[in-house]
C-alpha cells in the first residue's frame, strides 16, 4: 500500500532523514518508534508533502513524489499532525466537515459517529472546548472522511492520560478494520504501540535502526532504543 524509498530529507545542510526505506502492506498497521529529535515527524511531514524530499514514494502503486500535500490527500493519504492541529473556534461538525474537500461525498458518514460518539454528542460544541482526548478523536474524524488508504498520526497519544490512550488504541484497530485501511503512527508510548500495530521500526538519527513484529517484540531491547 505504502513504499517508501531512498528518502531524503534536509533542512538546510543538516541531513534529518537519511537514505529511509519503508514499506506497508495493505491495511497493516506499522509503529515507528524513536526518541524526540529523531525524524519522526520531519518522515511524515515528507509523506504528507509538507516539506520537500528526495525518493520515491508510491501509494497504491501509484507515484505519488512530486505530488502536492493536497494531490497526495486526494490520492488517498491522510494525515494527523502531532498537536492535532483542530480549529479551535470552528464547531466539532464544522472541524469534521473541513475534511470532506478531496471526498467522494460531501457530507459526514454516519460511521463516523458511530466509532467516535462523543463526537456525535458535542457536534455543536466548538473544537477548543473539548479536552485533549476529545480533540485527538476530532483530528483522526476530520483525517478519516477524505477516505483515505493511508493514515498517518503523528505522536496521536502526546498530552493524552493514560485511561483514554487505551481507547485510542482500540478505535484505531476498529478503523482498521471497518475501513479497510493502513495505518502509520508516529509514537513514544511502547503500550501502545504494541496494542495497536502489526509491526514496529525504530529510527534513529534519521534512519531505521531496528525492526520486529509487534506481537513478538522484546519490549525490553526497544525501550533502550527509547531510554533518554
Amino acid at each position: 500500500m505504502l513504499e517508501v524509498s531512498s528518502l531524503q530529507v534536509s533542512y538546510g545542510q543538516s541531513q534529518v532523514i537519511r537514505d529511509m526505506n519503508l514499506n506497508m502492506g495493505k491495511e497493516e498497521s506499522l509503529a515507528v518508534m524513536g526518541r524526540n529529535g529523531m525524524g519522526k515527524t520531519t518522515l511524515f511531514k515528507a509523506l504528507i508533502g509538507i516539506l520537500p524530499s528526495e525518493g520515491k514514494v508510491v501509494l497504491d502503486g501509484q507515484d505519488i513524489s512530486n505530488m502536492s500535500s493536497h494531490q497526495r490527500v486526494a490520492s488517498g493519504m491522510a494525515y494527523v499532525p502531532q498537536g492535532r492541529m483542530i480549529f479551535s473556534n470552528l464547531s466539532v461538525q464544522e472541524n469534521i466537515e473541513a475534511g470532506l474537500e478531496t471526498a467522494s461525498v460531501k457530507r459526514v458518514p454516519s460511521e463516523i459517529f458511530d466509532l467516535f460518539p462523543v463526537l456525535h454528542d458535542m457536534r455543536n460544541r466548538k473544537g477548543g472546548n473539548l479536552s485533549g482526548g476529545q480533540q485527538q478523536q476530532l483530528a483522526i474524524a476530520r483525517a478519516l472522511v477524505s477516505e483515505p488508504k493511508v493514515l498517518l498520526l503523528d505522536e496521536p497519544t502526546e498530552g493524552i492520560q493514560p485511561s483514554i490512550i487505551k481507547e485510542i488504541a482500540a478505535t484505531l484497530n476498529e478503523i482498521r478494520a471497518m475501513k479497510k485501511i493502513a495505518i502509520l503512527v508516529s509514537e513514544q508510548v511502547l503500550s501502545f504501540t504494541i496494542e495497536m500495530s502489526d509491526r514496529l521500526v525504530v529510527v534513529e538519527k534519521g534512519r531505521i535502526v531496528h525492526e520486529e513484529q509487534s506481537g513478538t517484540a522484546d519490549q525490553a531491547k526497544i525501550a533502550s532504543f527509547l531510554a533518554v
